[in-house]
This record gives structure tokens, C-alpha cells and sequence, in this order.
């Protein structure tokens, strides 16, 4: 992607906002970023927030003559939006963060025969901490893909995959992952207060403890299980929690839930 490139967001919303941010912190120009969406205090606080971008209600018009086109509406209206970009002229990347459509159904929205990246990213993109998987179809060149990992690399990390299937999973561990560990801090939190801690501490405590926990293990060359060893002296307080942990099956009921909300994207995919 070159700094005369545009980029056209389909959709002004959280996710297209990060991404916004993302790009204009790593240099792109605002003056190539277009956006169209249909709301106009949306439209507004997208050109404060962002001077120099370009806005519109119109989607064919902020898509006309872009390198890249991203689709960042709700699933349930992509193929209304899809269907009229269906004329937009030349040969533009599509990357969608649009959660459960396939590739393919997406491209017959668009017409066909179009260049398409499918990119599953979470909502720590909001601070630049996202982390993303990504699937380009047969017709994305290296160009084209580089585009597409420039914009989502701006707001974190990205990975590839050859088999499109694989973003099901993605979507079990990183897309909906965020919220497993939220449901965490929550229950430190809540135990913490049963024990005695007034409520700000607990939740103090709590947030701290997760942010600090994957911080050490982003930074070390140590795999979790190691990094866990080391604060688990036999016989105390760390080894009779995680006891606890092992006896009601919290792996298990991990992967259980995984495996849930990858059916539940399969099942989104196919409509």
C-alpha cells in the first residue's frame, strides 16, 4: 500500500473507526481515507475526531475509484451494501470485518469474480491491541494482501491463513475470547468482594492482575504453563486455587465453549 492509495470504510462504526486511527497513527494520509456512513451524527463525529477524512451518506460514492474497500457494516445489512457496490468500477481490494459471511457469498453480493479478504478482528483493536486472522480468496495479489495486512497490523496483531474454515476458530479464541476474559475479571472481582475487599479495590486488583499476567507472558519466551509453574509453590495458596480449577474441569468446559461459538460461526456462514 502507497501513500497514494485510498481507502474506502463502508460503515463509520467502532471497528472502522480503529482502524481509521490505526492507519493515520502509522502515517497514512487522512486525505486518501474516505468513509460513508449513514448516520449523520456518526458522520460528524467521524470528521472531528478525524480531520482531513473525507465523509458521505453515499457508499457508491466514497468507493469510486478506491484501491481498497472495507466493509466494516453490521452482518445483517452487508448484503444490501454488497449489492450496491455491485457497479464499483475497476478492480478493488474488498476486506470485510464483517463476522460469519463466507468469502463467497460475499462475492456474489459484489458481483463476482472479486478480490476479497475475510479478516476476523477483536474489539482491543479499539487501543491498537487487536489481534486478527485474515483469509484472502485466489484473486488477491501480493499487493492487495499487503494493503490488508498494513490496515489491520495498524490496530494490531494479524495472522493468515490458507483455509478459510480456520476463522471459525479464530473467531472462538480471539474474536470472542475478549469476553471470556472479561467474564474472568468479573468473577475476581465478585471474589474478591466475598472475601472481604471493598468493591474499587477488588475490581482494582483484578484489572491489574489480568492486564500484568498477559503482559509478562506477551514478554517472555515462556509458554503459559511454565510461567504458571514458577508462581505455584507446592503446597500453597496458587496450588490449592488451580486444584480447585482442575477438579471442576476448567479446561474442558473451555474447549466446550470454544467449540460452541465456532459452531455458532459456521452456522452464521451458512446462513
Amino acid at each position: 500500500m502507497t501513500q497514494r492509495d485510498t481507502i474506502a470504510f463502508i460503515g463509520g462504526g467502532n471497528m472502522a473507526s480503529s482502524l481509521i486511527g490505526g492507519l493515520l497513527g502509522d502515517g497514512f494520509p487522512a486525505a486518501q481515507i474516505r468513509v460513508a456512513d449513514r448516520g449523520e451524527a456518526q458522520r460528524a463525529a467521524l470528521a472531528t475526531r478525524f480531520p482531513g477524512i473525507a465523509v458521505t451518506a453515499d457508499n457508491a460514492e466514497a468507493a469510486a475509484g478506491a484501491d481498497c474497500i472495507v466493509l466494516a457494516v453490521k452482518p445483517q445489512v452487508m448484503a444490501t451494501a454488497a449489492a450496491g457496490l455491485r457497479d464499483t468500477p475497476a478492480a478493488p481490494l474488498f476486506l470485510s470485518v464483517a463476522a460469519g459471511i463466507v468469502s463467497d457469498r460475499l462475492d456474489q453480493w459484489l458481483g463476482g469474480d472479486r478480490a476479497i479478504v475475510r479478516a476476523m478482528p477483536n474489539t482491543p483493536a479499539l487501543i491498537g491491541l487487536g489481534a486478527s486472522g485474515a483469509y484472502a480468496n485466489p484473486r488477491v495479489d501480493a499487493e492487495q494482501r499487503a494493503t490488508a495486512n498494513r490496515i489491520l497490523r495498524a490496530v494490531g496483531e494479524c495472522r493468515w491463513f490458507d483455509d478459510e474454515g480456520a476463522l471459525d476458530a479464530v473467531t472462538a479464541l480471539s474474536g470472542s475470547g475478549p469476553a471470556y476474559v472479561f467474564l474472568l475479571i468479573e468473577a475476581l472481582e465478585a471474589g474478591g468482594i466475598h472475601l472481604g475487599l471493598d468493591a474499587e479495590t477488588a475490581r482494582s486488583l483484578a484489572l491489574h492482575t489480568v492486564h500484568g499476567a498477559a503482559r509478562l507472558a506477551l514478554e517472555s519466551d515462556d509458554p503459559p504453563a511454565t510461567l504458571r509453574a514458577r508462581v505455584t509453590s507446592p503446597g500453597g495458596t496458587t496450588e490449592q486455587a488451580l486444584r480447585v480449577f482442575e477438579e471442576g474441569g476448567l479446561r474442558t468446559l473451555v474447549a466446550d465453549a470454544m467449540g460452541a461459538a465456532a459452531r455458532r460461526a459456521r452456522e452464521l456462514g451458512e446462513g
